[in-house]
């Protein structure tokens, strides 16, 4: 075997890396729940000792700590005080108040707690349910998403579509369909005071979850839950209907489409939001889509994958196959309202 040194090194540099990212997801899980990022950004610069003091922690694991998240970008080091602090860009993306990413790393490590039974049903080609998970992914999820929800639902993904933000501010009926805790929910309620938004999933531990998050925000007059697939959600005559980063994961989001459609008004709207991708593999190769590849095999082909038809979109399907699967459900009109970075909306109408 003639192997290329300058390649092999290329591929050990990645596994340095990656390995590195692993254990870096436990430390970030544990820096977010003792609250050493916050209290790094309430009392910085500090020392170890300083920060293990405020959060109540022991010195030399937050030393220790301190030093793996400096030396993986996330947390800044000052040698000539022996320091510690945030960065503002590192404490937008790490602190309370802005993008929260580290409670994202609680999602890999849930997904470990079932590795073996993952390994079986991706060897035997069965399904694993997204309520079969451990419950950290579920609040993973909720506290990755909400923040991207904050800074774009209301401000850009709403005023894309035809009409919507004016029925919506005199007031309108909506459904969200996969609301999980609610997240997406409650801020539609909290936006638009004089519409009525009804959230539903199929997981009924998160509804009970959802409708704490409601009465927590004060919106129970407008804001409420229940327990409903995609393919059976009650009500009709919606002027809105959305589902945010969850038809992908669906066995039938055709059938899911279908009831959609028959759920709206003449002149309702379908809100998709689902991962922005490219419609070829090659378009996906890169960090974003090894993302968003890597956590689809795990958790959204295999829920997919737990009745059928087992479609398996994957976390990937890409515009084209999206727009395909809603013409097919019945919808006339289908177009990309707006895009970002990880977002693709569509707005689909009858």
């Amino acid at each position: 075997m003639a192997v290329d040194e300058a390649k092999l090194n290329d591929v050990l540099g990645r596994f340095v890396t990656d390995l590195g990212g692993a254990f870096h997801a436990i430390s970030a899980v544990i820096g977010d729940r003792l609250g050493l990022y916050a209290g790094l950004e309430a009392i910085g610069p500090a020392t170890p000792a300083e920060l293990a003091a405020h959060s109540g922690a022991g010195e030399r694991y937050v030393r220790e700590w301190l030093n793996g998240q400096a030396a993986g970008g996330y947390v800044t080091h000052d040698a000539a005080t022996g320091t510690y602090s945030l960065s503002e860009e590192q404490a937008f993306a790490l602190g309370s108040d802005g993008m929260s990413i580290a409670s994202a790393f609680q999602l890999p490590l849930a997904v470990a707690h079932n590795v073996d039974r993952l390994t079986e049903v991706v060897r035997t080609g069965s399904g694993f349910g997204w309520h079969e998970h451990h419950p950290g992914l579920f609040e993973g999820t909720e506290r990755f998403f909400r923040p991207g929800y904050v800074a774009n639902l209301t401000s850009s993904w709403i005023p894309a579509l035809d009409d919507v933000a004016a029925k919506l501010e005199r007031g309108a009926k909506v459904a969200d369909i996969g609301c999980g805790h609610g997240a997406s929910t409650v801020l539609l309620a909290q936006s638009y005071p004089a519409t009525t938004v009804i959230g539903f999933d199929y997981h009924g531990p998160s509804i009970e979850i959802a409708r704490k998050r409601a009465a927590e925000a004060g919106v129970t007059d407008r804001a409420t839950f229940g327990v409903a697939s995609a393919a059976k959600f009650p009500g009709s005559d919606y002027d809105l209907v959305a589902i945010f980063d969850a038809l992908h994961d669906m066995p039938d989001p055709l059938a899911a489409a279908k009831h959609i459609r028959a759920s709206l008004a003449d002149d309702g709207t379908f809100l998709l939001v689902e991962p922005n991708a490219a419609d070829d593999v090659e378009g996906n190769l890169n960090p974003v889509g090894r993302l968003f590849y890597c956590a689809s095999t795990v958790i959204c082909v295999a829920h997919s994958m737990t009745e059928d038809p087992r479609t398996a979109l994957g976390a990937q399907a890409g515009e084209a196959r999206l727009r395909s699967l809603l013409r097919e459900a019945g919808f006339t009109r289908v177009r990309v309202a707006t895009r970002a970075p990880f977002n693709l909306v569509i707005e689909a109408r009858p």
